[in-house]
């Protein structure tokens, strides 16, 4: 039985540093970045690869190429637009090794990962992958890129570990080719939708095994996926998933007919209930009609901003899948306590977890929505200028590299924060540990 999921920790890794804050700590900054260094094949892209992390970690009030080189000492918009436009460095390699470092910081084993969309908007469409569509930032249907996150979180913190570009089906037109070769799209690209690159990025965490890999936490727009929902239930990754509210179950498995030749002898190209089984249920008309003794109150959090408590309700079902059965799943029932609003998850939790572990692990969304924030608002996620394939994705890894950088930062200044504080509360001649004590560390 799974271990009850415990909050992550609520406190943001510190942005924003001054140049002069930064420069006690460029040395951290190129120790960090050395772990990186073998991926980078010459010196110079080595060098600029500090110079980038540097410049997105500044007080800028814009974090685009030529902003943040005009701040750095040496600094040099034409090698900086280079190293991330056209550079040949492996983003692939670099995020293994990011993966490695995450899992050394933030590692533990019922850790979460979150899966989440990412949309930069934009005022015209020639960026790669750019297009009319819906964009998440702005709430509507607006000219953007769109991009798939994925975000690891656990007691210890939070922060983003890969990144997928989405790729409107437009762009592999003919009449697109010519922009695709322009922005330097993959000759062998095809078309991906956001669940099956969400899937990429899982299956990638899965396959390398760096990352622990407790549950898979995710909205509708990805729970509303069969294909998606059963390519976790196939791996044995533990997933609870929001769906929306006209999802339809089954409260009892119907009997089934394969495909083949029916009763009347007529052939059948699909399974399909049999004709006295019950129909679907709506999830919602599942949730309108429990008793209220169905219901139990939770705290799903309690933080800095306060305890948040829901109402819950946990049932056994069986999902519609191509309009026959699913796996038996669990369906969590989340409503306000003014009862206002309800949501609706699907898990394949083995049918023994209670629904206490369940619960905080319904409200596993926000790590990755801060973390985005910060990213985007800090460190110029959204600042870039590239339109080519590889500098946005070359963007996008150092975006990731710098916020774990900080996460590192704040987990360690913590630390001795807390080392400090307890060594204060101590008699004098109880602080100093003795010269020949085998515990004494040169530099604390």
């Amino acid at each position: 039985m799974p271990r009850t999921p415990v909050p992550v920790l609520a406190s943001p890794p510190m942005v924003n540093l001054a140049s002069r804050d930064f420069e006690t700590l460029i040395e951290e900054l190129q120790a960090s970045h050395a772990i990186f260094s073998p991926f980078f094949r010459r010196r110079e892209q080595r060098e600029w690869g500090v110079q980038y992390l540097h410049g997105q970690l500044l007080d800028l009030p814009r974090k685009s190429i030529e902003p943040m080189a005009l701040a750095l000492p040496g600094g040099n918009v034409r090698a900086m637009q280079q190293f991330i436009g056209e550079g040949a460095w492996d983003d692939a390699a670099v995020l293994v090794a990011h993966h490695r470092l995450v899992a050394e910081t933030l590692g533990e084993p019922d850790g979460v990962l979150i899966v989440d969309g990412s949309d930069f908007p934009k005022q015209s469409t020639a960026s790669v992958g750019g297009a009319r569509q819906y964009c998440g930032a702005l709430g509507t249907i607006a000219n953007c890129q769109a991009g798939v996150v994925l975000a690891s979180a656990s007691r210890k913190g939070y922060t983003l570990v890969d990144r997928r570009l989405y790729m409107p089906a437009d762009w592999f037109t003919p009449a697109y080719a010519p922009r695709r070769t322009r922005r330097g799209v993959p000759a062998d690209l095809a078309f991906r939708t956001a669940p099956q690159l969400a899937w990429e990025m899982i299956d990638a965490v899965r396959a390398r095994g760096h990352l622990p890999l407790g549950w898979v936490v995710c909205d509708e727009g990805f729970g509303k996926d069969p294909t998606f929902s059963a390519r976790l239930e196939q791996a044995g990754v533990r997933y609870l998933a929001e769906v929306p509210c006209h999802t339809r179950v089954w409260r009892r498995r119907p009997e089934v007919e394969p495909a083949g030749r029916g009763r009347t002898g007529r052939p059948r190209t699909d399974a399909r209930g049999v004709g006295g089984a019950r129909r679907p249920q709506r999830v919602d008309d599942v949730a309108r009609r429990l008793p209220a003794s169905a219901w139990r109150d939770y705290v799903i959090k309690d933080g800095a901003q306060g305890v948040i408590r829901a109402a819950f309700a946990c049932l056994r079902v069986h999902p519609v899948r191509n309009r026959v059965p699913g796996p038996e799943s669990g369906l969590v029932l989340r409503r306000t306590v003014d009862g206002r609003e309800v949501k609706y998850y699907l898990s394949n939790a083995p049918r023994t977890t209670r629904p206490r572990a369940l619960v905080p692990t319904s409200g596993m969304r926000w790590p990755i929505e801060r973390a985005f924030a910060e990213c985007t608002d800090e460190l110029g996620m959204d600042h870039y200028e590239t339109r080519t394939w590889r500098g946005w994705h070359h963007h996008q890894t150092m975006t990731l590299l710098a916020h774990h950088f900080l996460v590192r930062l704040r987990i360690r200044l913590s630390k001795k924060s807390t080392r400090a504080h307890r060594l204060s509360d101590l008699p004098a001649h109880q602080r100093r540990a003795p010269a020949s004590s085998p515990h004494t560390v040169r530099g604390h």
